[in-house]
């Protein structure tokens, strides 16, 4: 997939932030009664690397269908309603009031690039979910960083 151009730091952060306004829409839609499932495919379609094969997708809230690395499967994750995966209660649709991304590591290898740490899930109460994540990116035919590993999980407690 990809032209021979370096992935940047800031390209990065407009992915990440990209990502998680969508994330939040997805939900204002749904909750206004609108497509959210349009959304959901949009997101995905604008934000994921499915194009250029299976994507490595490890939702956070999955645990009997784990991976997702087909769109419908995807779609699912966020959206809901498919009943192959019946434990998804659509995570996008939830919803997010805000989204934010605190990288911890960033890995660079030319127009590919691997970014690591937390992001945070704000509800309309105050409340903020915090998440574990990786993310891989490279860039489609027109530049534009598409995702093609992620990776989320919940920390772990010991209790």
């Amino acid at each position: 997939m990809g032209r021979n151009s370096d992935i940047t730091i800031d390209e990065i952060h407009r992915a990440q932030e990209t990502w998680g306004t969508g994330i939040v829409t997805i939900g204002k839609i749904y909750t206004d009664g609108g497509n959210y499932l349009k959304a959901a495919r949009e997101h995905l379609n604008t934000l994921y690397a499915f194009e250029a094969g299976p994507v490595l997708f490890k939702p956070t809230k999955a645990s009997e269908v784990q991976f997702r690395p087909t769109t419908e499967a995807a779609l699912s994750y966020f959206a809901g309603g498919n009943d192959t995966y019946r434990e998804d209660q659509g995570f996008a649709i939830h919803p997010w009031v805000k989204v934010r991304f605190e990288n911890v590591l960033t890995y660079f290898h030319g127009d590919y690039a691997v970014a690591m740490g937390n992001y945070f899930f704000s509800e309309a109460n105050g409340n903020e979910v915090k998440v574990e994540y990786t993310f891989g990116y490279l860039k489609d035919q027109e530049g534009k960083l598409k995702i093609n590993l992620h990776h989320s999980s919940v920390p772990f407690n010991a209790g």
